[in-house]
């Protein structure tokens, strides 16, 4: 199982909003991700940057990044798109980040 980390940006003033959309997430959606082999999926945020941090287990090649041609992903980043930094496609704009360091 790998472990995936990358951040995003959110919008200023909008962490409630934010969390609360993750509150509510849509069952749907939580299967996708669960079927896509994701697993441990927690979100981060740094209020002093508005940067959220991602970090989630994977089995297999994929990720939460590899969803986008599907329509409920497509849903929710158009869904999300007024709180965060985003593409063109309404995607987040975000980097992955290289593990330097584990401990077990």
């Amino acid at each position: 199982m790998k472990r995936v980390a990358f951040k995003m940006i959110l919008n200023e003033g909008q962490k409630v909003e934010y969390k609360k959309r993750h509150d509510e997430i849509w069952p749907e959606l939580k299967q996708l991700l669960k079927e896509a082999g994701i697993s441990e999926y927690s979100i981060f945020l740094d209020e002093d940057t508005n940067t959220l941090f991602a970090f989630q287990k994977v089995s297999g090649e994929g990720g939460s990044q590899n969803l986008g041609e599907t329509e409920i992903v497509k849903k929710w980043w158009a869904f999300m798109a007024d709180i965060m930094k985003t593409n063109p496609d309404n995607s987040p704009v975000s980097v992955k980040l290289e593990e330097v360091f584990f401990m077990e």
